[in-house]
């Protein structure tokens, strides 16, 4: 078989991810404290990007090209004489009274003589840390332990707990890591159990209620036989299961429990390290009149605009090498990328609100109850645009409206069928079953079967494993573990 080589002429289409619109994307799913970073994070890495007014920048950068220049040099010249600069003779008056002096500036003490080229103070010095759990736990073992081995196998311990306070590994795991013997490890443990917080170093929920028992000097025997044996009927509130086990009323059992739901499960939950999560809007939908404003939230978003010096560079110095002309061209590129996709973020940002807020208007007017049933594709047909844009311009952005702070995810939502015809948002439904529940017996709470029906006369046909579904996303618990104590 004989190779030879053909020419054929073909056509196809190809989608290209130009740099352009690589950053355009980048940009529109971003938040605005993300924003914000990759726009200081650019403004250290291009030069090419300023910030403020555009022509103060061109002023600034033309200074030193104007320094030299002859109309200026002969400006100064025609000047008239500028007057003697006022000099403050440093010399000592004849009729000062030393003695006076000296009795009201030397007051007496020791004498400090700072160096003037002493440190800095570190930065750490001026931040508020909190002290973590570890921490307090090695405060304490350094002083409650005076043998260094001790100390050793605590420290191990600690180094072995998790966030909770409750340690991870074995003895045996941490006897063999540090070939020591178990009992001595054993031993330590049962010193530690009496550090602060109370229960830390426990191994289970069991061991880490027992210790604050013995720490309050608690002795029942009611109460250790349910810690010890009926954890799982008391986390299923099966109270009748507890007093027929242990032959004792129930309210003996409701008092003991009592008592247990008094005590802390995580003792390190108050060393937590977990910072809050702070919500900035990038929207602000305000009610003025009978119409609705939307303003886009520039606050910290600086004003950049591309260098005139580096645009005039590249102008009058015709001898530049051309690799620097091709490495100035390139910056000056991407910086009006990145200013008008910023441009090209906020008008996309502006566009998506002011639909959500022309479909959803009777939920900013009344409130979560009026929230429409709403999908990607009714934004993207009535502004025109592809759903893809419209999910990332809905990405970790959040509005300020009068019914509070949503993001805007929140807005878009499944429909649910009502019996009588017609469609709700299931967000509306999810605000339905909490108030039902917020109105519920305590003693008596409703289970989902319930919660369906009365939905259902309420015109909302809905299913017990939806209503099971929707009560687990709100975070609430079902009707048996609902029940409170008599």
């Amino acid at each position: 078989m004989a190779l030879e080589l053909r020419q054929q002429l073909r056509l196809a289409q190809q989608l290209i991810m130009t740099p352009q619109l690589q950053m355009a994307i980048k940009l529109l799913q971003l938040s605005h404290l993300e924003l914000l970073d990759v726009i200081q994070q650019e403004m250290e890495q291009n030069a090419a990007i300023e910030e403020g007014d555009e022509s103060g920048g061109a002023d600034e950068d033309m200074g030193d090209n104007r320094r030299d220049d002859p109309m200026d040099l002969a400006a100064k010249e025609a000047a008239p004489p500028e007057e003697k600069e006022v000099v403050i003779e440093e010399r000592t008056p004849d009729d000062v009274d030393w003695s006076n002096y000296m009795d009201e500036y030397s007051a007496p003490g020791p004498a400090v003589f700072e160096s003037e080229e002493r440190e800095a103070p570190k930065y750490e010095s001026f931040i508020a840390r909190k002290e973590s759990l570890s921490e307090h736990l090695l405060w304490q073992l350094m002083l409650k332990f005076s043998d260094s081995k001790d100390q050793e196998v605590g420290e191990m311990i600690i180094g072995n707990l998790n966030k909770d306070g409750y340690l991870d590994a074995t003895v045996e795991e941490i006897a063999l890591a540090m070939g020591e013997e178990p009992e001595l490890v054993e031993k330590v443990l049962e010193q530690m159990h009496t550090l602060d917080p109370v229960g830390v170093c426990a191994r289970n929920l069991s061991e880490c209620l027992m210790i604050q028992i013995r720490h309050l000097q608690i002795k029942d025997p009611v109460l250790e036989q349910i810690v010890c044996n009926y954890l799982n009927h008391l986390q299923n509130k099966n109270y009748k299961a507890i007093a027929s086990a242990l032959r004792i009323s129930m309210d003996d059992v409701l008092a003991a429990v009592r008592l247990i739901m008094s005590l802390e499960p995580k003792p390190g939950r108050q060393f937590s390290d977990e910072e809050p999560h702070y919500i900035v809007p990038d929207i602000f939908v305000y009610k003025v009149g009978d119409n609705f404003e939307i303003v886009l939230n520039d606050d910290g978003l600086p004003k950049l605009h591309v260098s005139n010096f580096y645009k005039q560079a590249l102008q009058k110095e015709a001898n530049l090498p051309e690799e620097t002309k091709n490495y100035v061209q390139g910056k000056l590129r991407s910086a009006a990328w990145l200013i008008r996709s910023i441009h090209q973020r906020q008008r996309t940002i502006y566009k998506v609100m002011e639909s959500i807020v022309k479909f959803q208007r009777p939920f900013l007017e009344k409130g979560i109850a009026h929230l429409k049933p709403m999908v990607l594709r009714d934004v993207a047909e009535d502004i025109e645009m592809h759903e893809s844009t419209i999910s990332r311009v809905t990405t970790n952005k959040y509005a300020h409206t009068p019914q509070g702070i949503f993001e805007l995810k929140y807005f878009f939502n499944s429909s649910i069928n009502r019996v009588n015809g017609g469609a709700i948002a299931s967000a509306s439904v999810k605000e339905r079953i909490l108030q039902i529940i917020k109105g519920e017996n305590p003693k008596k709470p409703y289970s989902d079967d319930k919660i369906a029906s009365m939905l259902e006369d309420n015109n909302i046909q809905i299913a017990r494993r939806t209503v099971a579904k929707y009560r687990e996303m709100l975070g609430i618990l079902p009707s048996s573990k609902r029940k409170k104590l008599a």
